[in-house]
């Protein structure tokens, strides 16, 4: 599983608040380590390569997510639903729980 995240700078050279408040929370909740790149969407540049994955993918906000696993290839525009069907499906059960 190869996982992207896609955060945004606008035009006029700013971070997206989104894009880093969501960064800031896969790092509280410790999933930093499961992103294993990240894209910038830079509105002043169509050729950046998160502009390109958002053409490519049909994507028109960010921050996204793309998962890939073999042929298949999924999007997630909600964190929280990334969250629950990618990163704590992937951590490994708990003993005790």
């Amino acid at each position: 599983m190869h996982i992207t995240f896609v955060k945004k700078i606008l035009a006029d050279g700013t971070p997206c608040r989104k894009c880093h408040d969501v960064e800031q929370r896969l790092e509280r909740g410790g999933y930093w380590s499961s992103i294993d790149a990240v894209a910038v969407a830079d509105e002043r540049d169509p050729h950046s390569a998160g502009m390109r994955l958002a053409k490519e993918l049909n994507v028109q906000y960010a921050p996204f997510f793309v998962v890939r696993q073999g042929d298949e290839t999924r999007v997630y525009t909600i964190y929280l639903q990334f969250v629950r069907e990618v990163l704590e499906a992937r951590a490994p059960a708990v003993e005790g729980s």
